[in-house]
């Protein structure tokens, strides 16, 4: 790390170590940009590597694995109850960040590309200053370019910010020191289902309240069903159209007030997680001493080549606009990096896809049923139950279904959705058919390897050509 009272010039300069920033940085220097990567954290990998993405999915493996030994009595194998060391858990956890921390670090030093510790300030749009708080040493640094790759923080809900130890949020809920008796999550999209699923599993009685009528706001409802019904049997209750309208922490737990048709008035639990969303790291940048545009959401308006209205100042990843997810940045990088290497480049993917790593998965990419809807543009839509799958049965995990939306004339694959176990391995397969303008034919004539729960992919294609079929057939059928 280069730390001190001095000024520096750099080419590049981007603004946060997170998926986005790194890949940023890598690409950049590749392409002969001098390039400084500043980060306030210790380590870098943003949130996504230390409290985002990588721990919360090590933890749902421990889940996943303590329910699949669960599950195996179903077929004639008992295990004997698990006996979780918390300590080690937490360990282990943290010892697959910081290898992959260290990865990082080593490709930026192999590749050339400076990295700074320290907290950004914008002096204006050609100067940054960068200031450790740790040794309280700055650095000025003069950029042709910067990259904002600042990221987002969790949402705290305001009447509802109990400072206590027994109100989590989705980064101190990873940080697992204690497996709660009862826990309260507050939020039912993805965060609040994937560490519910989490701390359920470790042993906690878990309860989940959202204010809207389903799960998972937004997504396809055919894709969130078989989840709510797995999950009623997981957690030990699902409030919906409800909210909390109070917390207050007591001598033995949190103390909940609720509104809501099938919501208690008031329950106490041992620990309350708060997972109603996140919002971007946009602020206490200095963004006010340049041009960059930010919009009400607290977004940084950016175009399709990842700049904002600061000629100088591009802007990718979560600090950028929905969706905030970690892929997308990683794009988004790769193409702000080559912006300003001169090169024709855009973010105009086809199909972002979107992961929920519940039991089972939800996934899905492209346009859904609704969004169709709700734009006027016709499609059909074909569906596969994975209760017909081989594989899916020979997994014990028949719930799910694949559904593809596609254009009835042109019969373009417009988007799928999944749910069911690995689901968000088996996306990629439509991202890539989206991306390349695939049709359904071409999903029926690829050979899938069988048995797999690839093959429902190739089934939904065909249920829908078959459908297309039969009403041609009826259209040109001779009239008696």
């Amino acid at each position: 790390m280069v730390m001190g009272e001095m000024t520096q010039d750099v080419d590049l300069v981007v603004i946060g170590a997170g998926p986005g920033g790194y890949t940023a940085a890598l690409r950049a220097q590749e392409l002969g940009i001098k390039t400084a990567l500043v980060e306030s954290m210790p380590k870098p990998g943003g949130v996504c590597l230390h409290c985002g993405c990588i721990p919360s999915k090590a933890l749902l493996h421990a889940a996943e694995v303590i329910e699949s030994a669960k599950h195996a009595s179903s077929f004639g194998i008992e295990f004997a109850k698990p006996k979780i060391n918390v300590d080690q858990l937490r360990t282990w956890k943290q010892q697959v960040t910081d290898k992959l921390a260290q990865g990082i670090a080593g490709m930026c030093k192999a590749a050339g590309v400076e990295m700074i510790q320290g907290i950004a300030h914008f002096e204006d749009s050609r100067n940054i200053r960068v200031k450790n708080p740790e040794t309280e040493q700055s650095i000025r640094i003069k950029f042709k370019h910067a990259i904002l790759a600042t990221g987002s923080r969790p949402i705290k809900l305001r009447g509802l910010d109990l400072d206590s130890p027994r109100i989590l949020d989705s980064t101190s809920a990873l940080n697992i020191q204690d497996i709660p008796k009862t826990l309260l999550v507050i939020g039912g999209g993805y965060i609040g289902l994937e560490m519910g699923t989490v701390y359920a599993a470790l042993g906690s009685t878990v309860t989940c309240v959202e204010m809207t009528d389903g799960l998972l706001p937004g997504v396809d409802r055919d894709l969130v069903k078989p989840l709510h019904q797995h999950l009623q049997a997981v957690l030990s209750a699902i409030y919906l159209n409800a909210k909390v309208t109070g917390l207050k922490e007591e001598k033995d737990g949190i103390a909940v007030t609720f509104e809501g048709k099938d919501a208690p008035q008031s329950a106490k639990f041992e620990k309350v997680l708060i997972a109603v969303g996140r919002r971007p790291n946009s602020d206490n940048l200095g963004l006010e001493n340049t041009q960059v545009e930010i919009d009400k959401q607290g977004f940084v308006v950016i175009d399709d080549k990842c700049q904002t209205a600061d000629k100088r100042i591009l802007a990718i990843g979560d600090v950028s606009g929905q969706p905030m997810l970690a892929h997308r940045a990683m794009r988004q990088g790769h193409v702000a990096a080559e912006v300003l290497a001169g090169r024709p480049s855009c973010f105009d993917n086809r199909a972002i896809p979107a992961i929920v790593f519940t039991e089972p998965e939800v996934a899905w990419c492209g346009i859904t049923e609704n969004e169709a809807k709700d734009k006027g543009i016709e499609v059909g839509v074909a569906k596969f139950p994975w209760s017909a799958s081989g594989r899916a049965q020979t997994l014990a995990e028949p719930t799910g279904q694949t559904k593809i939306i596609f254009d009835p004339k042109s019969q373009l694959v417009l988007g799928v959705g999944m749910v069911g176990p690995r689901a968000g391995e088996l996306i990629t397969e439509a991202v890539l058919a989206i991306e390349m303008g695939a049709v359904l034919e071409d999903l029926v004539v690829a050979i899938h390897p069988h048995p797999t729960l690839s093959e429902t992919i190739n089934e939904a294609a065909m249920v829908a050509v078959k459908r297309i079929e039969r009403q041609s057939k009826k259209e040109t059928a001779p009239v008696k």
